[in-house]
């Protein structure tokens, strides 16, 4: 049976009961990887969303504490008048940013092939 790196047994994550499960959905999700990946510094709520184009307000304060509690970014709470609020990374969240970057990048070099089986797909299946 397959091991990870670590040594577990790979198999295991596959298994219902598999605590990584709700974890990798968690983080693994449109917008948590959109955000860490606009968080290459410490950045306040409204300038997240501001680059995170079609992001709701509700779906934006969800994500950003689903990733604090899952100890992949830090909020931090300013002194000003009013008050402000700032997210950043923190060494765990910074250690996805390479592999989301891959991710990000193969599929911005595959889109127009994916995109072209998608309009396959449909065409077919309307028919």
């Amino acid at each position: 049976m397959a091991t990870s790196e670590n040594g577990a047994d790979a198999g295991v994550v596959y298994r219902a009961d598999c605590p990584s499960r709700p974890i990798l959905d968690q983080i693994a999700d449109k917008w948590s990887m959109m955000v860490m990946a606009v968080l290459d510094k410490p950045t306040r709520f409204n300038e997240i969303k501001r680059r995170l184009e079609g992001v709701t307000q509700r779906v934006l304060t969800q994500t950003l504490r689903r990733l604090e509690r899952n100890g992949m970014i830090t909020r931090r709470v300013l002194p000003t008048s009013p008050v402000g609020v700032e997210y950043s990374l923190t060494p765990l969240g910074e250690s996805l940013r390479e592999p989301f970057g891959r991710l990000y990048a193969w599929t911005v070099d595959n889109t127009d092939e994916i995109r072209a089986h998608q309009t396959e797909y449909d065409q077919r299946v309307q028919s």
